[in-house]
C-alpha cells in the first residue's frame, strides 16, 4: 500500500503549489500575480517570503516522495525510472532555492544561482516529461508533446521578460506566461500520478484474479 500513497503525494504536491499561487499572494497587498514571477514571492525582502518558504519545503517533500512512488511503480521499465529519478532530483534540488533579490535590487551571487537552479529545474522537468512520455501510452504521449509546446511557448515569453525584472522596468504579463508553464507541468504530475495509479489498480485486480483463479482450480477434485 505503500505505494499509492507515494504517487497520491504527486496529485497533492500540484494542488499544494496551485494553493501557494492563490494565497500567498493575497498576503503582500501590492504584488501582481500577472506581471511579476513566482520567486518574487519568496525574494530577499519580499513580505511573503517567511510564508512561502516553509510551504515550498512541504512541497518538495511531497514531490520527492512521488519521485520516489514513480520510480517504484518502474519495475523494469527504464524510461519510468528515469522520469521518477528526475522528479526526485527536482523535488532535492527545491528544497533550498538560492533567493532573489527585489526588483531593482543589484545583482548578486544568490541572484546568479537562483537563475542556475532554475536552468537545472527546467531541465529536470523535461527529462521527466520525455522520459514519461516514452514510458507510457500513446495517448500520454500526445499529452506530453502538447505539454513541451506549452513549455516552449511560454517559456519563450518569459524568457523575453525576464531581463527587465532586474532592470525594474515593466513586465506586464511575465507572471500570466510563467504560470501557465507551472499550470502545465502540474496538471502533467497529476496526469501521470493517476495513470500509474490506475496501472497499479488494474494490475492487482488482475492478480487477484488469477489468485481466486488458482484457488477455484485447487478446490476442484
Amino acid at each position: 500500500m505503500t505505494r499509492p500513497i507515494l504517487l497520491v503525494c504527486g496529485i497533492l504536491s500540484s494542488l499544494l503549489y496551485i494553493a501557494m499561487n492563490v494565497l500567498v499572494p493575497m498576503q503582500w497587498s501590492g504584488y501582481s500575480s500577472a506581471s511579476q514571477t513566482v520567486s518574487e514571492l519568496s525574494a530577499i525582502g519580499a513580505p511573503t517570503r517567511s510564508l512561502w518558504v516553509p510551504f515550498g519545503v512541504l512541497w518538495a517533500v511531497l514531490f520527492i516522495a512521488f519521485g520516489w512512488g514513480v520510480r517504484q511503480s518502474a519495475g523494469s521499465n527504464r524510461a519510468l525510472k528515469v522520469a521518477g529519478t528526475a522528479i526526485l532530483l527536482q523535488g532535492l534540488l527545491s528544497l533550498y532555492w538560492p533567493p532573489m533579490h527585489l526588483r531593482g535590487a543589484e545583482f548578486s551571487l544568490t541572484d546568479a544561482l537562483h537563475i542556475a537552479v532554475a536552468v537545472a529545474t527546467l531541465s529536470l522537468m523535461l527529462i521527466a516529461i520525455g522520459f514519461g512520455a516514452a514510458a507510457l501510452g500513446r495517448g500520454f504521449r500526445i499529452y506530453s508533446l502538447v505539454t513541451v509546446a506549452v513549455f516552449v511557448v511560454f517559456g519563450a515569453l518569459t524568457g523575453m521578460d525576464a531581463p527587465r525584472i532586474a532592470a525594474n522596468e515593466p513586465t506586464p504579463w511575465i507572471g500570466v506566461w510563467e504560470r501557465v508553464n507551472i499550470g502545465a507541468f502540474m496538471l502533467w504530475i497529476v496526469v501521470l500520478a493517476v495513470d500509474l495509479l490506475n496501472v497499479q489498480s488494474l494490475s492487482r485486480g488482475t492478480s487477484q484474479s488469477f489468485r481466486a483463479s488458482d484457488r477455484l482450480h485447487s478446490a476442484r477434485p
